[in-house]
């Protein structure tokens, strides 16, 4: 009985393990290239200088979409950069919120401003 009682715990302590490293182990999606880095202000504050150039990006997730994760917010502030992951990853690991992102691609213009259309994207 005892030995069972050891298999059980043995297991339930391995299988907690490769759980906690396959919820936490980063997600990606996309090709990267090296991209340029560039600042998630300037991008919001001079969107124009970034049209057709892909750039990199890095910041925290905030307000993800909540029913497939397509897409998310760089918040700066009170200003806001939507990511659009459609393209990419229209079903993307959701509840990543406040965690470290990295994202390559490009500003589009989107409804009456502009918005960044992922094209490579990190969740850690």
């Amino acid at each position: 009985m005892k030995v069972i009682f050891a298999l059980c715990g043995i297991i339930l302590v391995v299988g907690g393990i490769l759980l906690w490293n396959w919820f936490s182990a980063p997600v990606e999606f996309g090709e990267f290239t090296k991209a340029p880095h560039a600042e998630i202000l300037d991008v919001i504050q001079h969107p124009e200088n970034y049209l057709h150039q892909t750039v990199a990006l890095e910041g925290q997730v905030a307000q993800q979409c909540t029913t497939m994760g397509c897409y998310f917010f760089f918040v700066v502030g009170s200003q806001e950069l939507r990511v659009d992951l459609a393209d990419i990853a229209m079903n993307a690991p959701r509840g990543r919120d406040g965690r470290p992102v990295r994202v390559e691609g490009r500003t589009v213009p989107y409804d009456k401003g502009y918005q960044f259309m992922a094209s490579a994207v990190r969740f850690e």
